[in-house]
């Protein structure tokens, strides 16, 4: 952190399918060794794929406690035929909600007082809770045992979506330590 002045925030350019400034900074987190081609069709296949699936849960809870019977497989193979059908604003909406959930609202920040270090309790700017919640979706989904990158990354914010999973026990992690050392407070700068 510069002792002088605060650094310049960058403009990010939005991403081209969707438009969106999130799904471009999400895009720029998943990107290795500037590979920013394969980072976009891992991030765009695994949202697509998180919004099937949202769908086709969707379309079996009102199957289920419809009609039932011949109602599912209709629902199911109209699904499956067409699969990129999601419009922009219910993939941007489930990417907001699953980011939401991990975000978190505190965290803690070493101060040095007298010679002893302490672990103080420091509220999350939104901007800065949603590069964090990026961050650990990426990194547990990294330690998932799917077979490709877009499939652990739509397993992970899926259950990010449901409000269960690594990144989501991170952040519980987060919160529980700045509890913890609620104490210390009084040390905020």
């Amino acid at each position: 952190m510069p002792r002088r002045k605060a650094a310049i925030k960058r403009e990010v350019l939005p991403d081209p399918l969707y438009g969106s400034e999130d799904v471009a900074k999400f895009i720029n987190v998943v990107m290795r060794a500037g590979k920013k081609s394969i980072a976009e069709k891992i991030v765009y296949n695994a949202l697509e794929m998180l919004t099937d699936r949202l769908k086709k849960e969707k379309d079996k809870g009102d199957d289920d406690s419809g009609k039932g019977g011949k109602g599912g497989k209709s629902g199911g193979s109209a699904a499956k035929g067409k699969s990129h059908g999601h419009t922009h604003e219910e993939v941007m909406e489930t990417l907001r909600k699953a980011l939401g959930n991990v975000a978190p609202t505190v965290e803690v920040k070493s101060r040095r007082v007298g010679g002893a270090t302490y672990q103080v309790p420091v509220e999350v700017a939104s901007d800065r809770g949603i590069a964090l919640a990026m961050r650990w979706v990426v990194n547990a989904a990294k330690s998932r045992s799917e077979k490709t990158m877009a499939l652990r990354l739509a397993a992970e914010l899926y259950e990010a979506y449901l409000g269960r999973g690594a990144s989501v026990k991170t952040r519980d992690d987060v919160h529980r330590m700045a509890k913890a050392n609620q104490a210390f407070a009084h040390y905020r700068w």
